[in-house]
């Protein structure tokens, strides 16, 4: 027998570890405020990327009274418009169809509405209108290459060097600042000779800027109408020696400047000029390009 006696443990508490309740209520709080976090950031993301959507595509259906509403409470205002690639279109044209300006809010317009009315004015081919955040709206322009304006059977369209037609918009008075920037050429079989006539009428700025109107007569010449009403009446196939020669003239005598009604120049040994008169008989002009009065 053992004099010694064990001990008696005490009792093992299976739950000794176990967090408290008020411990397990607020882990299980920050599990929900972390979900709940997750879900507002989610759809905050996906009411931006809505806004954006809607204005960029014009929001047809938004009122005109609200959205000027909406765009008074938007921070972001426009402070830069950058446009690349013009030549041949004027600033303002570009900036008349943006259809916005400096100071105004950076979404309250539509990009794609802007885009299209860019690419209506007569030498765009392709614009691209992009905002910048957060204060630049960007245009980009890509222009047709035109060289001349055709004058055919009354109507008025824009040709490349070949002689092709590079807009199906025809030319109206409400483009009409067009005709101040391009030659004009005139008839049938125009288009496939104007660029060696073009190219050539450039090395005499002296007579190119009394130029009006190149007019190809039985698709075989050239007869120039000048701007004082003159008709310049050069040979088929030798038209530089025949430039060549009035522009001697016009240096010498300012032959252009003077009341003529023709200038025949399709002998290359002579020239005969005809004076105008005031109650002679006109011959037939090209039509005049439309005009907005």
């Amino acid at each position: 027998m053992s004099f010694f006696r064990k001990r008696p443990q005490a009792p093992v508490d299976p739950y000794g570890d176990r967090p408290s309740s008020m411990s397990l209520f607020w882990q299980r709080q920050k599990v929900i405020m972390r979900r709940l976090g997750i879900m507002l950031l989610v759809l905050f993301l996906l009411a931006g990327t809505g806004w954006l959507a809607w204005t960029s595509l014009g929001a047809h259906t938004l009122t005109s009274s609200l959205r000027a509403r909406l765009a008074a409470l938007d921070p972001l205002q426009i402070r830069h418009i950058t446009i690349t690639g013009r030549h041949l279109t004027d600033e303002s044209e570009i900036m008349e169809a943006l259809g916005t300006n400096l100071n105004r809010s950076l979404f309250s317009f539509s990009v794609e509405d802007a885009r299209q009315r860019i690419d209506a004015l007569p030498f765009i081919e392709r614009s691209t209108v992009e905002r910048h955040l957060p204060d630049t709206v960007n245009v980009t322009v890509e222009e047709k290459n035109p060289i001349a304006i055709w004058q055919m059977d009354g109507h008025f369209v824009l040709i490349n060097q070949k002689g092709d037609t590079v807009s199906r918009q025809e030319l109206t008075a409400h483009n009409s600042s067009v005709f101040r920037k391009l030659p004009l050429v005139v008839g049938m079989g125009a288009n496939t000779e104007a660029d060696a006539i073009i190219t050539l009428l450039n090395q005499f700025p002296d007579i190119n800027s009394h130029t009006l109107a190149l007019i190809r007569i039985g698709q075989r010449r050239w007869n120039i109408l000048m701007q004082n009403g003159t008709t310049l009446m050069l040979p088929e196939g030798a038209e530089a020696a025949a430039l060549a020669r009035l522009h001697t003239y016009q240096t010498d005598y300012q032959l252009l400047d003077r009341p003529l009604k023709t200038i025949d120049m399709r002998l290359s040994d002579r020239m005969v000029i005809h004076p105008a008169t005031p109650n002679a008989d006109q011959d037939a002009q090209p039509t005049p390009p439309p005009s907005e009065h």
